[in-house]
């Protein structure tokens, strides 16, 4: 996107699809994030679709999303012998920000980090009580 292209709000499916797709191809491509992705997610046209029903359900109050983040990323971690990190989520929620912020503009862009933010202390917090069990 040039800076002559405006910047719009988030008000689609299309839109929700745009900003999941953008982002996993930067998050593919990060040397400290996209060893854990791309080792884990085997179908990624079915990530993108899952994720797209996430967001979805986060930022239009849709019920598309039927599945549990928590134990997902207490999995990943597991599988992953416990190597995620605070500093990991600290660089997908950067990734996220700045696909968000050269794409989108607007309420449900905030509403969309604002989430993410919130998420991504609460899983960190979740991977780490699970260690301990």
């Amino acid at each position: 996107m040039t800076d002559k292209q405006a910047k719009r709000n988030i008000e689609s499916r299309e839109d929700v699809a745009l900003l999941v797709r953008s982002f996993y191809k930067k998050i593919r491509k990060d040397s400290e994030l996209g060893p854990f992705f791309n080792t884990i997610i085997l179908d990624w046209e079915g990530h993108f679709e899952l994720l797209t029903d996430f967001w979805e359900t986060q930022l239009f109050l849709k019920r598309k999303y039927q599945g549990n983040p928590i134990t997902k990323h207490q999995e990943v971690d597991k599988k992953m012998n416990q190597t995620i990190t605070s500093e990991h989520f600290g660089l997908w929620l950067n990734l996220w920000f700045e696909t968000i912020d050269s794409l989108f503009e607007g309420e449900r862009a905030w509403i969309a980090k604002n989430r993410a933010q919130k998420m991504s202390t609460m899983l960190f917090l979740e991977i780490y009580r699970h260690r301990n069990k």
